[in-house]
């Protein structure tokens, strides 16, 4: 669409000089005044980013997660980068969002959080330290502390963008391996009666085991809508030569997420409000703790 400026033509006041001779005043009539003219000026909308250029802006707030015990790999799983800072001694330290359930640890002896950053021939290694966890199934996010992780920090959308068809890019790291992305489109939007606030979307973008922490992201602006939660699968079961096999296959347009009203809610509540006050990083650049 294209916007126009109306210029306003500017009024001008004729005021006699002090000094003049004592002399009646000559009786004149007014100057006719010139006709308006209106100005239009066209204002070109800002172009739209491509498709691959909003993916090279929302890569880099992701990472994947390996929950480790006596090294080796328990499970596997994904997280979106919220806040980015430097400690009091000027160490960058990295916020990660992920699901509460894919991070819990009862049960494992001396467990360790490896936080991977994949880059093309390589995978950056953090360790990370959960540091706020909210309650299965009602609240499945949780928060890590990433000490030396120097990543950006995603811009959290606002309720308004959760529209059903809404193009949205998934980037999470199923099955463990490097990070990688579907796409669909919003499917369902659940509202809560109470707080008119959205507590639940689902997306058809296909995903996988180990996707769970992972973003879901808006085409369109590159701003987070939701983190993954879970899917819902189908049992197939078949035959081969007289042996039955059974799998689990996700179910298109099944996959449910926290949106990013609950992430915000979640990090309040957790006392680290102040990251979302917080500018998203531009590249080189950290904002500085004021907190823990």
């Amino acid at each position: 669409m294209t916007r126009f400026l109306l210029g306003a033509p500017a009024l001008f006041a004729l005021v006699s000089c002090a000094g003049a001779p004592s002399q009646p005043a000559a009786v004149t009539s007014a100057p006719q005044a010139a006709p308006l003219v209106e100005r239009v000026i066209a204002v070109p909308d800002a172009p739209r980013m491509t498709r691959k250029e909003q993916v090279r802006r929302i890569l880099p707030h992701n990472v994947r997660l390996q929950l480790a015990s006596q090294g080796r790999v328990r499970s596997t799983a994904s997280g979106v980068v919220v806040g980015a800072e430097r400690d009091a001694k000027g160490a960058v330290v990295a916020w990660v969002i992920t699901n509460a359930h894919a991070v819990a640890m009862d049960g494992l002896e001396a467990p360790e959080l490896r936080v991977l950053v994949d880059r093309r021939a390589e995978s950056l290694e953090h360790r990370g330290e959960v540091v706020a966890m909210g309650q299965v199934p009602e609240l499945d996010l949780a928060l890590v502390r990433v000490p030396g992780l120097d990543l950006p920090a995603v811009e959290l959308a606002d309720d308004a963008e959760l529209e059903l068809g809404e193009d949205v890019i998934v980037a999470a790291s199923p099955f463990g391996r490097a990070l990688s992305l579907s796409g669909g489109m919003l499917s369902q939007v659940e509202w809560d009666k109470d707080s008119q606030r959205p507590k639940m979307v689902k997306t058809d973008a296909p995903i996988g085991y180990g996707a769970s922490g992972g973003g879901i992201f808006s085409l369109a602006t590159g701003r987070l809508l939701a983190i993954v939660e879970g899917y819902r699968t189908a049992k197939v079961d078949f035959e081969v030569q007289q042996e039955n096999y059974s799998f689990d296959v996700p179910m298109p347009g099944e996959t449910f997420a926290a949106p990013s009203a609950k992430v915000r809610h979640f990090l309040q509540a957790k006392g680290f409000g102040r990251l979302l006050a917080r500018k998203p990083m531009t590249e080189g650049g950290v904002a500085h703790a004021a907190g823990r």
